[in-house]
């Protein structure tokens, strides 16, 4: 991540921490429009997601349009989000449309108008606070096929990833019910 988009994104998330945002409506879009500036990626292609205040699921802070459509159990078996929570550990997979998964949030439309393309590569890291994971970010590209979704996402993405994990951390604290 350059330089720029790191200092950036610390700077907004120590602020966010600072305000300590409760009671208002979280939004993280500051920090979704950063990271996809930094991976080359759309709005849409970030999310974030953090632990449900009973701990069994994970639930959508970002993107908007994801926020009320449900809920992804961490028992679930076919979900990369839950399997970082349960496995602690970033993963990157340039071959997300043949991997068995999910696919109902894809399936949601980006706007009134427009539906979503499947994900085709995809980055998903814990938000970890202490020794507990409290939430994952992850990074997908989006298309008709591997090709038009854009290049793979490589292992320093990855490792850029987690540091974006780390500075959303205590944002992600705020965002508990």
């Amino acid at each position: 991540m350059p330089n720029e988009y790191i200092s950036d994104l610390k700077k907004w998330a120590s602020e966010f921490s600072r305000r300590n945002n409760q009671g208002e409506a979280v939004r993280l879009n500051r920090a979704v429009e950063l990271i996809s500036k930094d991976f080359h990626v759309r709005s849409h292609e970030v999310a974030i997601l953090g632990l449900t205040p009973d701990e069994r699921s994970l639930r959508f802070l970002a993107p908007d349009s994801l926020r009320d459509v449900g809920q992804i159990p961490l028992s679930s078996a076919n979900s990369l989000a839950a399997r970082t929570v349960r496995e602690r550990r970033p993963e990157l997979i340039n071959h997300f449309s043949v991997v068995p998964h999910a696919s109902v949030f894809e399936a949601v439309p980006i706007a009134e108008d427009m539906r979503g393309d499947p994900i085709q590569k995809i980055m998903s890291s814990p938000i970890i606070v202490g020794n507990q994971v409290v939430g994952v970010v992850q990074v997908s590209r989006k298309g008709k096929s591997p090709a038009d979704a854009g290049p793979d996402f490589t292992h320093l993405q990855l490792r850029e990833l987690k540091v974006i994990s780390d500075a959303l951390a205590p944002c992600i604290l705020l965002c508990k019910d």
